[in-house]
């Protein structure tokens, strides 16, 4: 992807990305749903500042911002927006290439299942923090453009309490693959 890719409004890049094909050491699929955060966001983790949790989110466009949720589970951010502070979070991806290493890794056979929540996709993709603050232009990442203009949908967050109403959670209109269902 080119650099301007991910320097556009976190919003229209959380949009973007809908579509997209990601992989991790060739593990990957279609990003199916996205949510925008930013500095200025009370729900954002970069809305205090720069910590060291959240360094990677104040450092270039196009790489990685990791961080566990709960003690347990890992999250996978794309850095970018016209600002410091911005990443999309990816909630869900339809499984494409690498099923069998996917599957092992979670321990379910179910497709629909696989990478459908953040963690979820963590764990079927082996993030780490690892990982955080890696280029998405060189391995182990693959950050393919999506073939047409998908269909999207978009609701509030989840699993936040500030900011909570701001419809910045982006998915695939008709996808299987979703980590929860968009409101009517």
């Amino acid at each position: 992807m080119p650099p301007s890719f991910y320097t556009q409004p976190v919003l229209d890049l959380a949009r973007a990305l809908i579509g997209c094909t990601l992989s991790i050491d060739g593990v990957g699929g279609i990003i199916v749903e996205t949510e925008a955060y930013h500095a200025a966001d009370p729900a954002s983790h970069s809305f205090a500042g720069p910590t060291v949790r959240n360094r990677a989110m104040w450092g270039p466009a196009g790489r990685t911002y990791i961080y566990r949720i709960y003690g347990m589970h890992w999250c996978l951010n794309i850095v970018g927006g016209e600002e410091p502070g911005a990443a999309v979070l990816l909630r869900a991806l339809e499984p494409t290439h690498g099923l069998a290493a996917m599957q092992a890794r979670r321990g379910i056979e179910d497709a629909k299942a696989l990478c459908s929540g953040p963690g979820k996709l963590c764990q079927a993709l082996a993030v780490s923090a690892d990982l955080d603050g890696h280029s998405l232009d060189v391995a182990p990442f693959s950050l393919s453009p999506r073939g047409a203009e998908p269909g999207l949908v978009t609701g509030p967050r989840i699993g936040i309490t500030k900011a909570a109403a701001e419809p910045w959670r982006f998915g695939l209109a008709g996808s299987r693959f979703l980590s929860r269902r968009f409101p009517d």
